[in-house]
């Protein structure tokens, strides 16, 4: 799997390009270091600086309540990790106590998030930064209120424009969706693929939450474009699936060639939707165009054949005719609410919930055991802070403190992430020293000169540096070297310094990994349990909307734990395919088991999005039996893959609940029904995620 593991580290991620917070960043961090080198006062701007770089992290395109919250809540951080870290270093003993003490609670954070986790390692940084420095109480409280300063500066140039635009981000947000929804209306992905727009929906749902207890009319339409691109998502991919049914043979090649042709004319009037969403230009027309070209088309839908039509594809006909309307719908309500259009009653809901206090203090405290992969990261890192501080003592290396500030950012929970983090990390310091320093070194020595070179890294920094760690570690190290000479140090002395401390914390962090690993093959099943589990309970849900006709379900939450599980597991696979030791039969059969999740996920996306009407009381008792059958096989799959055991060999019969349906459909005149062939589909996926989830338990025991 060395290449699995290679790509990982040259991979550039582009969709992390964010140009226009990597200026705003850069004038954060330049503005107070040019002022403090006019004014005479370069220590106390650096200081400055340095808040604001390690804040500018928690800057992002979310709205602009949640992006506030979030750099207040980092700049409050960071001041105390200045305080605290200078206040440390009157002795050696303090200073590694006060790390190890601070790298243990950054290393349990990775239980309440990515954005939490990082948010510990650049406050675990400062405080090993600062406990190298002895200073007084008044010096260590200066310090952190220039810090402070430092965080509001760059939080103030994040919100800014928020009274001139106070629902851009949000708009922004909606607009993506909506333009992912006309590609796949226009461009299908695979049918083995994962559902496509669920980073788009994800992104969405988490934005849109900090809008819960708004109440404004602004804040309505969009929660409820967000409803709508759920749905019109949902009708989306259900045509595409009927399309394809359709143009399997001749006689209804034509109705697939003119959904193709309906889907476009969706497609163009979803980029409307969106170009008015983000503009909030409610005086255009364009979207009513598309949307009228696309009614037109709806209306002599389906075409007109040449003689009688098997049961089959008329039965196919009236169901994409059926979603075309339900998109028609869709459309109408979206295109009036980017014309300043009224909310309809009952129809607010916000689909994402922010985490709240208690529930994280609760995961925290669950993840208090060494059977927690975060309890023993974070003992981990806690442990190899303290070895790099001692060695650093020790050895009496200068700038000793790049040691364990080494092992901070390097460590990770995952082999991938440390290893790979280890080489770019080196690779990266050196490359960054050398840069910075030749320059330096070339240019003019004038406070300009500096400046400006200060500002191309740190844009360098934030603009492509999340792309790829390689290049974020050489963009903040020359950042760093062209920060220390604006306070008198000379770039050539610290080159050999960071090199060595780096080089050697690089090598103390992977070391510590293989002495003490927390390899993902120990995790994946679980993984891939929670998985099920969240399948579960989103079609037992699901069912009970169709076998009840009574029944309110909210189906948003159960989507979207199914949407986050089946993200953590494709990440899942991915670290484990490339740790060392991974047979590639391994790394296929899990692949195959991510292929039957992603055809079972579309099966049940493809139900939702046609609840049914009045049936038979026959086929109501067929569809509940069918729904506990997979229900069944589902959570005894999730519990052997948990358990590490055999998977039971007698379990429900899930194909012969869907061969009672299909009697109990033929006597309802319902044979051909979107139902019927959908959980044919289910079946068919949950029989094939038995026998390979069968098969990797086997190669687990």
């Amino acid at each position: 799997m060395a290449n699995a593991f290679w790509q990982t580290v040259v991979r550039l991620d582009t969709a992390r390009l964010t140009p226009e917070i990597a200026v705003r960043n850069t004038v954060g961090l330049v503005v107070p270091l040019a002022i403090g080198a006019l004014t005479g006062h370069s220590a106390a701007s650096a200081v400055v600086a340095l808040g604001a770089l390690n804040v500018c992290y928690s800057d992002s395109r979310e709205a602009y309540a949640v992006r506030g919250r979030r750099m207040l809540q980092a700049s409050v951080l960071v001041s105390l990790a200045v305080v605290f870290g200078a206040l440390s270093a009157q002795t050696y003993m303090t200073a590694a106590l006060a790390a190890m003490i601070w790298a243990f609670c950054g290393g349990m954070m990775i239980v309440l998030g990515s954005r939490a986790s990082d948010l510990g390692t650049v406050t675990l940084v400062t405080l090993i930064v600062f406990g190298a420095k002895r200073l007084s109480v008044e010096e260590a409280l200066s310090s952190g209120a220039l810090a402070f300063l430092g965080g509001l500066i760059q939080t103030a140039l994040s919100v800014i424009i928020w009274p001139v635009r106070p629902y851009g981000p949000e708009r922004d947000v909606i607009a993506a969706l909506y333009r992912t929804l006309a590609e796949i209306a226009v461009s299908p992905a695979g049918a083995a693929s994962a559902p496509p727009a669920t980073g788009e929906v994800v992104r969405a749902n988490e934005s849109l939450a900090s809008l819960e207890a708004d109440r404004s009319l602004e804040a309505e339409r969009l929660i409820f474009l967000l409803s709508q691109g759920e749905r019109l998502r949902l009708s989306i991919l259900t045509l595409r699936r009927l399309a394809r049914r359709l143009g399997r043979n001749s006689e209804g090649q034509p109705a697939a060639q003119e959904l193709a042709d309906i889907l476009n004319e969706a497609g163009l009037a979803l980029q409307a939707i969106a170009m008015r969403a983000e503009t909030k230009n409610y005086s255009a027309d364009q979207a009513e165009s598309e949307l009228l070209n696309f009614q037109t088309k709806l209306a002599a839908f389906p075409p007109v054949y040449s003689g009688p039509v098997s049961a089959m594809t008329a039965a196919l006909v009236r169901d994409a005719r059926r979603q075309l309307q339900v998109i028609a719908g869709q459309l109408r309500s979206s295109a009036r609410l980017t014309s300043a259009g009224s909310i309809p009653s009952g129809e607010r809901q916000v689909a994402g919930q922010p985490q709240d206090v208690l529930s994280r203090r609760a995961r925290l405290l669950a993840n208090l055991t060494l059977e927690s992969v975060a309890f023993r990261h974070a003992l981990r890192l806690a442990i190899c802070v303290g070895i790099a501080a001692a060695i650093g003592h020790g050895l009496g290396l200068a700038r000793a403190y790049w040691l364990p500030m080494t092992v901070a950012i390097v460590l990770k929970p995952d082999f991938v992430g440390t290893v790979s983090r280890g080489i770019l990390r080196v690779a990266g310091t050196l490359g960054g020293l050398i840069l910075a320093t030749a320059i330096y070194y070339l240019l003019p020595d004038t406070l300009a000169v500096q400046i400006l070179l200060l500002a191309s890294f740190m844009l360098l920094l934030r603009w492509f540096g999340p792309t790829n760690y390689g290049i974020f570690v050489a963009a903040v190290s020359g950042t760093i070297v062209l920060l220390m000479a604006l306070t008198g140090v000379d770039p050539k002395d610290v080159i050999a310094p960071r090199t060595i401390n780096t080089s050697l914390g690089g090598l103390l962090a992977i070391a510590a990994y293989w002495i003490w690993p927390t390899w993902e093959r120990t995790q994946i099943s679980s993984v891939l349990a929670d998985m099920m589990d969240a399948y579960r309970s989103y079609f037992q849900q699901l069912m009970r909307v169709q076998y009840d006709s009574s029944a309110k379900v909210p189906l948003d939450p159960a989507r979207n734990a199914g949407r986050l599980a089946r993200s953590n597991a494709e990440a899942s696979v991915s670290r484990f395919e490339s740790e060392p030791g991974v047979s590639p039969a391994q790394a296929t059969l899990l692949n195959e088991i991510l292929v039957s999740s992603h055809a079972f996920a579309r099966a049940a996306m493809a139900i939702e999005s046609d609840p049914g009407g009045a049936r038979s009381l026959q086929f109501r008792e067929a569809v509940q039996e069918f729904s506990v059958r997979t229900e069944r096989v589902l959570e005894v799959m999730a519990a052997s893959l948990r358990n590490g055991g055999r998977l039971a060999n007698r379990l429900p019969d899930v194909r012969e609940a869907w061969a009672e349906l299909e009697k109990a459909a033929g006597t309802s005149g319902l044979r051909h029904s979107l139902l019927l062939v959908e959980t044919d589909r289910v079946a068919t996926a949950v029989n094939t995620l038995r026998e390979q989830v069968a098969k990797w338990c086997t190669l687990q025991v």
